[in-house]
């Protein structure tokens, strides 16, 4: 697993990059703010219920929560299922706020 900097991707999305995001917040977070990624919650990830994203496995994959603590929990879990290209995003959807507002691009 790696990081990523809320700045990187900002820079890598304004660019147009076509990015595997992976949210593993819950629900009612995502409602409130997303960065228009993926939602699958720590739990399931925990529970390896990971059918939904067996078709990123070999992509890279940058993976965010609120303020990084369970995206670094998802990563630690999604690399013993063989996932290889794992990026945390540090300070999580909260320094992106911080720093961008609501705007997810």
């Amino acid at each position: 697993m790696e990081n990523i900097t809320i700045e990187e991707l900002k820079h890598r999305l304004d660019a147009g990059e076509h990015l595997h995001i992976l949210d593993v917040r819950e629900p009612a977070e995502y409602a409130q703010f997303n960065l228009n990624g993926r939602l699958v919650p720590l739990g399931k990830i925990l529970g390896m219920q990971l059918d939904e994203l067996e078709d990123w496995k070999g992509e890279e994959i940058i993976v965010h929560c609120h303020a990084g603590k369970r995206s670094m929990q998802a990563c630690m879990m999604l690399e013993t299922a063989g996932f290889t290209n794992l990026k945390n995003l540090l300070g999580g959807t909260a320094a992106w706020q911080q720093a961008f507002g609501n705007n997810s691009k």
